[in-house]
């Protein structure tokens, strides 16, 4: 009956295995870090996107703000609808505190 031996391992054969599983997670990490970076690349880009379009409608709504306060506006639509007018000085009456 033939009994078979197993080969004894060459010499650092167990450091070359530590190396290559330390070269294959090295890879693997970077190509994760890659992918990750770009999520948040992408994430930001749509952020600053969000960020534009609020400003662009932050400035449309100063720009509407400044025309519904105007002052010949507002003198208008006193004197128009309500009618409203600016009393002589002789109409004027100051009261004391």
């Amino acid at each position: 009956m033939s009994r078979l031996y197993a080969k004894p391992l060459p010499p650092g054969s167990f450091l070359l295995g530590v190396l290559f599983a330390a070269i294959l997670l090295s890879a693997v990490g970077v190509t994760y870090t890659a992918h990750w970076n770009r999520q948040l690349l992408n994430a930001l880009f749509a952020e600053l996107s969000v960020r534009d379009k609020a400003q662009a409608e932050w400035g449309r709504l100063l720009l509407e703000q400044s025309t519904w306060t105007a002052h010949s506006r507002i003198e208008a639509l006193a004197t128009g609808q309500l009618q409203m007018r600016i009393p002589e000085p002789a109409e004027v009456q100051m009261v004391a505190p």
